[in-house]
């Protein structure tokens, strides 16, 4: 299969085979989206997160399906808790949003977070630039909802949504002092619940308490599940990018962003380095021997791995 012609020409298969290829850590995907590269930068891009059970997936399907009425094209990465036998991702989004699947308009990936914090692939973010150059207008990514961790999704998203219900109580604390920083919009799914009125309540709040900025995020009431202000909460989307455009925060956030992702990737190449130089020399297994015996302590022996990493390269 050529992956990059069934990229550029609207293939499905070519854009799963690409993304599995970057799942699998193959050098070709590497090597084809440092071609594509120029080709991204025009989908946005929308986090989901919030706490588990909060709705997250038939928030992103019903966003999905609005989107699509405007004629738009949809990507969705569902991150997945993977499974510890395959791998692969387990809670399957794809079947929760079957009927979204078979749309020609929409690609849906599942993802497994691989054991990555945050509750992230550290595949997801070069699956969003396989999206974009496959021509995608919106790229939405839903994560798992495991907590503080979930601030990662900033370094993917123009804007993250916060998915929270009625009857947190007292857990609404906890998750204010990690991820309640990181929402850009706010919605209080299940409002048809008791109590919804009061979370929305505590939300306001809590964003008078800790928001001193130009912006404040909005807090919308839906009901997913009915299609219930659906329209409300990606308006609020829309204009949170258009804030973003004018002020200049959007080139700013993709500046850090970016940032983020070239240190993340000269880390990883540098632990690929170091394992490459241990299953060769043994290195490491002899500086942690040092260690026990208290010849040396960690932190000389980390000097001294990045030493011989070092000397190797040059």
């Amino acid at each position: 299969m050529d992956i990059k012609a069934g990229l550029l020409n609207g293939d499905k298969r070519a854009c799963a085979r690409l993304i599995s290829l970057i799942e699998n850590e193959d050098a070709q995907a590497v090597e084809l989206l440092k071609e594509l590269y120029s080709m991204t930068g025009n989908a946005r891009v929308i986090g989901i997160t919030g706490p588990p059970g909060a709705g997250k997936s038939t928030v992103t399907d019903k966003l999905a399906k609005l989107l699509r009425k405007r004629n738009k094209k949809v990507g969705i990465i569902a991150v997945d808790p993977t499974s510890p036998f395959t791998g692969g991702a387990i809670l399957g989004d794809r079947v929760r949003m079957s009927d979204l699947n078979t749309d020609p308009g929409v690609f849906i990936r599942s993802m497994g977070t691989r054991g990555a914090l945050g509750g992230l692939s550290k595949a997801a973010n070069a699956a969003v630039k396989v999206l974009d150059i496959f021509g995608m207008d919106y790229i939405f990514i839903e994560t798992v909802g495991v907590g503080q961790s979930e601030v990662d999704i900033v370094k993917l998203a123009d804007t993250v949504v916060m998915v929270m219900v009625p009857g947190l109580g007292d857990d609404i604390q906890a998750i204010k002092a990690g991820i309640m920083e990181i929402g850009d919009v706010f919605a209080v799914n299940k409002s048809d619940r008791d109590g919804a009125e009061r979370t929305a309540t505590e939300i306001e709040v809590m964003l008078d308490f800790n928001r001193g900025a130009a912006y404040r995020p909005p807090v919308v009431n839906i009901i997913a599940k009915d299609n219930n202000n659906i329209d409300k909460l990606m308006e609020a989307i829309d204009d949170h990018y258009e804030y973003m455009q004018n002020s200049g925060n959007y080139k700013i956030r993709k500046r850090n962003s970016l940032k983020t992702e070239i240190i993340d990737i000269f880390k990883y190449n540098v632990v690929k380095s170091i394992e490459q130089k241990s299953e060769n020399t043994n290195i490491i297994d002899q500086l942690v021997e040092l260690a026990l015996d208290k010849s040396i302590d960690p932190y000389t022996a980390a000097l001294r791995l990045l030493k011989e990493l070092r000397s190797t390269e040059s």
